[in-house]
Parts: structure tokens; sequence; C-alpha cells
């Protein structure tokens, strides 16, 4: 180190300095401001980007959430048009019951009254027919009975023993 101090010159000292200051100068002019500028630009262009992909997962985190709120909106219309449609379904089933059960009374009543108006009907020909043959056996017993003088006499006497006067 000695040696470096004792081989110092003023003159080398102040031309190097005045260099120095030169290159810096020029620097500074000519070189310094563009690639400050060219940091800067880099600087805004990363911060920029970063801004962007921040905005960017920003976006993507709400289109996620609404995608999944229409998914769920989605899901609740579907499980109420269910609901209702079933609902309808039951309602339908259950009136298409109480028609068949109305209907089928209805039917069975009918057919129940028109068992007793046949009933009837076949009884009264019955009745008709018992009388029609009564008559007829009737008549043939007293066109038989009759023919003979003596036994109608006895007839009207008998009967005539049956009647009381009062």
């Amino acid at each position: 180190m000695e040696a470096l101090i004792n081989q110092f010159s003023y003159g080398l000292f102040f031309w190097q300095l005045i260099i120095l200051l030169i290159v810096i100068f020029i620097l500074g002019k000519f070189a310094w401001k563009p690639i400050v500028n060219a940091l800067e630009e880099r600087e805004n262009g990363i911060a920029d980007a970063l801004a962007s992909a921040e905005k960017a997962k920003l976006e993507m985190a709400r289109l996620t959430n609404e995608n999944e709120q229409l998914l769920k909106e989605a899901r609740e219309e579907r499980d109420l048009i269910l609901k209702e449609a079933k609902e309808l379904k039951d309602k339908i089933v259950a009136e298409a019951k109480q028609h068949a059960q109305t209907e089928g009374a209805r039917l069975i009543e009918d057919a129940k009254r028109e068992i007793d108006e046949q009933k009837l009907r076949a009884l009264a020909e019955v009745k008709s027919e018992v009388s029609s043959l009564s008559l007829d056996i009737a008549r043939k017993v007293l066109t038989k009975e009759f023919a003979d003088q003596s036994k109608q006499e006895s007839l009207v006497a008998d009967l005539l023993k049956d009647v009381k006067l009062s």
C-alpha cells in the first residue's frame, strides 16, 4: 500500500476524476434515463400483469361463485318442480280413486236397483202366472164339480153355513 501512496500523482488523479465525471454525465444523460425508463416500464408491466392476474383471479372466483349459485338455484328449482309434479300426481291419483269409488258405488247401486226391479217384475209375472193357473184350475175344478146339480147345492149350503148373519 505504501508503494501506491508513493506513486500517487495529482495530475493523473485530476484527469481520472474529470473522465469519471464525464462518463457519469454521459451515462446519466444517455444511458441512465433509458435504463431507468426501461426498468420503470418493466416494473409497470409486471405490476399491470400482477394486477391483471389478481383481477382475473377475482373474476374467476366471482364466476365460480356465480356458477355455484346458479347450480344451487337450478337444483332448488328442479326439486320444487319435482315436488309440484309429485303433488299433482298424488292429487290426480286421489281424484281418480275417488271418482272410481264414486262411479263404482253408483254402478253397484244401479245394479242393485235393476236387480230389485227385475225381481219385482219376475214376482209380478209369477203372481200373474199363478193367478192365471189358479183361475184355470179353479174353472176346470168348478166346471167338473158343478156339472152335477146335487154337488152345486151342497157347496152352496156349506158356504151359507160358514156365513154368519148378524
